[in-house]
């Protein structure tokens, strides 16, 4: 059997082991052949391949981002998108395909698994926004370097007596400002299941100066004011599925911070760096094992199928699972964590 890989949207740490496991498992049990298909949906659809066996992935487990990289292709976007994959598919022998990636990415597999084309997918994204899976790889990664950045700032946001504002990553949910500003110690965390109310964050901010500590408040880059109003956008660009590219939120809340407040706030936004660089050790073990479930459904012939972490088991579910809606932070427990705000 000829398997195709191809890893889409976003890049995380963690990439390069489900790619090498794949490939390990696939070639020394199972006696397959491997594609690599390049920059994610673009790959099948241009026809844009590489080399992909053992000797490729001699090294690459402790290496962020992808060997093969990635994009945000929509093949549903482009005329005679599904037509173009499938012939390509067929032009190189590839009987399966491995799809890498998030909501995105795994949204169209699951629409070409419908339509007829062997494929599996493994569940990547940094937000952890994947229903279906109790966790993706990339998110522990995530958390802990925000985790890291917010230890570092609680000692400069001490030394100057100013409030400092951490946005990361998280559009529509706000599992990495919850887990990050829980383990951080923070003041506060703004998340987008949770609209804020402005006033009460500076009435916060105050009785933490009352105490003589200096707040930080991490917030999610989709979080939103009660009194309304769209999520801050760096430009009206949409990519290909649509979203909008966030930011700009914790400038917003450090000056509303300052101007309510007369305290001095300033925002540091982490953005990519929360999915650069080297994965943790646990990313790189659940990289691992998806890696290894993915191909073993694919040898199974269990097309349409994704792999999902379920306490301490992997387990296949339908791709719908993990596309049909996002995994998002409930009131439960959020107001569970509410307990060490303040």
């Amino acid at each position: 059997m000829r398997v195709g890989v191809l890893t889409g949207g976003g890049d995380c740490p963690g990439l390069n082991a489900v790619i090498r496991a794949v490939v390990r498992r696939g070639v020394r049990e199972y006696g397959f052949e491997f594609v690599g298909y390049r920059d994610g949906w673009k790959g099948p659809l241009e026809g844009l391949t590489m080399e992909l066996g053992v000797q490729q992935c001699r090294g690459i487990l402790p290496r962020g981002g992808t060997i093969l990289g990635s994009s945000r292709t929509n093949p549903f976007k482009v005329d005679g998108g599904v037509e173009r994959i499938k012939d390509n598919l067929a032009a190189d022998g590839v009987d399966a395909l491995v799809a890498i990636g998030g909501e995105d990415t795994l949204g169209v597999a699951t629409k070409l698994a419908e339509l007829g084309v062997n494929v599996v997918g493994v569940p990547k994204t940094i937000d952890n926004d994947l229903s279906g899976t109790d966790f993706t790889f990339g998110f522990d990664t995530a958390v802990n370097i925000a985790t890291e950045a917010i230890d570092r700032l609680h000692t400069t946001a001490e030394s100057h007596h100013r409030v400092l504002v951490v946005e990361v990553m998280g559009r529509h949910a706000g599992w990495i400002a919850l887990h990050a500003g829980i383990a951080g110690g923070a003041s506060t965390v703004l998340i987008p299941e949770q609209p804020f109310d402005i006033a009460e964050v500076c009435a916060l901010v105050e009785s933490r100066f009352e105490s003589t500590y200096s707040p930080i408040l991490v917030v999610s880059e989709g979080a939103v004011p009660k009194e309304g109003g769209d999520m801050t956008l760096v430009s009206g660009e949409k990519d290909a599925f649509g979203h909008v590219r966030l930011g700009g939120i914790g400038d917003r809340i450090a000056k509303e911070i300052e101007d309510r407040t007369g305290k001095e706030a300033r925002a540091v936004v982490l953005g990519h760096i929360q999915r650069g660089g080297t994965p943790t050790a646990f990313d790189r073990w659940l990289a691992t094992r998806f890696g290894l479930h993915a191909i073993a459904a694919v040898k199974d012939g269990e097309f349409g199928t994704m792999m999902a972490l379920r306490g301490a088991d992997i387990v296949r579910v339908p791709l719908i699972e993990g596309t049909g809606e996002l995994k998002l932070v409930s009131t439960e427990e959020y107001a569970e964590a509410k307990v060490f705000f303040g």
